[in-house]
């Protein structure tokens, strides 16, 4: 299998997008890259533009959001991904002291995981 990538989002609690920010940056994503991850970008998501036809015209309808989280990761292959998490997410420190705090700020219930495969063009590979 070729390197692939990890879309994920999270919906954030309601008042605590600063404060997750702040988690991600200064806890989870250092965490993380020290044990190997490859984080590829971290986003939150202002808004969701949907193109459709109505009455034969093409339309825009945009919603605005700002309580969604979105990082990319990056991984060689599915074995590679599997050490990683369980390197990670079995890890002392993120059951005891991060896991919880995550808890804290984001709604568990919301994670959306997407898996990529890159085409010929990305820049992304």
């Amino acid at each position: 299998m070729k390197p692939f990538f990890e879309l994920r989002m999270y919906q954030v609690l309601p008042g605590k997008l600063n404060d997750w920010l702040s988690f991600m940056e200064r806890v989870v994503i250092p965490f993380q890259v020290a044990h190997g991850m490859v984080i590829h970008g971290s986003f939150v998501l202002d808004s969701t533009d949907e193109f459709m036809l109505k009455d034969g015209n093409r339309v825009m309808e945009s919603t605005k959001d700002g309580n969604t989280y979105v990082w990319i990761r990056r991984f060689e292959n599915e074995d590679q991904k599997k050490k990683l998490y369980a390197a990670v997410y079995e890890s002392k420190e993120w059951v005891e002291k991060i896991g919880p705090q995550v808890g804290q700020l984001i709604d568990r219930n919301s994670i959306v995981v997407h898996n990529l495969s890159t085409t010929a063009l990305s820049v992304m590979k």
